[in-house]
């Protein structure tokens, strides 16, 4: 795998996205460290390494992927940059985007974007950061009350804080593109 767009992406997350402090992460674990990803996946220089970057990771899996999302909102701008990437790749990877609540009116779905799925598609779960892995298991458990087959969750950053594990424990798959300590350590390099 070519190091170029993974350490562009790495610098990139250090500049707009690491925080060192007093944190209050989602899962209600405190943290001195915070990654708020929203600032790099939002920015297009950080679409476009997540996409390369993903798309290479992806490869040397070799997964048939038919689709990527995940749980509505740090997933949503991953599936985009992903599913473009793979567009100009050749492959069409639809984005889904799996909600937190059913829809209140219209459809009432969790998913949407599935119709653009095949029928037993096998999709990535995204995930922006993971600590706990609990945004990607309640997409997991959607996907698959939907007939949908989940490969693997693909993360931008791994906190190694029990995550991988929990995914793996539902049989899937866990492809992080970094960490938490490689993004620490190249913050470290560059003191």
């Amino acid at each position: 795998m070519d190091q170029k767009p993974l350490l562009e992406l790495l610098r990139l997350i250090r500049k707009l996205s690491y925080r060192e402090g007093s944190f209050t992460l989602s899962s209600g674990k405190k943290s001195a460290f915070y990654i708020d990803l929203k600032a790099t996946t939002l920015h297009p220089d950080g679409a476009y390494w997540i996409g390369v970057t993903a798309w290479e990771r992806i490869q040397q899996e070799k997964f048939n992927v038919q689709g990527v999302g995940g749980l509505t909102l740090g997933a949503d701008p991953i599936a985009t940059a992903l599913s473009l990437e793979a567009r100009t790749r050749g492959s069409l990877w639809p984005a889904f985007i799996v909600r937190k609540e059913p829809k209140k009116h219209g459809t009432s779905q969790y998913i949407e974007g599935i119709e653009n799925l095949p029928l037993n598609a096998s999709v990535l779960v995204l995930e922006d950061v993971v600590t706990t892995g609990q945004s990607s298991l309640i997409a997991i458990d959607r996907l698959r009350e939907a007939g949908i087959n989940p490969l693997a969750v693909l993360t931008v950053v791994d906190r190694d804080e029990g995550g991988a594990e929990a995914i793996r424990s539902r049989g899937i798959s866990f492809l992080p593109l970094t960490s938490l300590k490689e993004i620490q350590n190249l913050i470290l390099k560059d003191r």
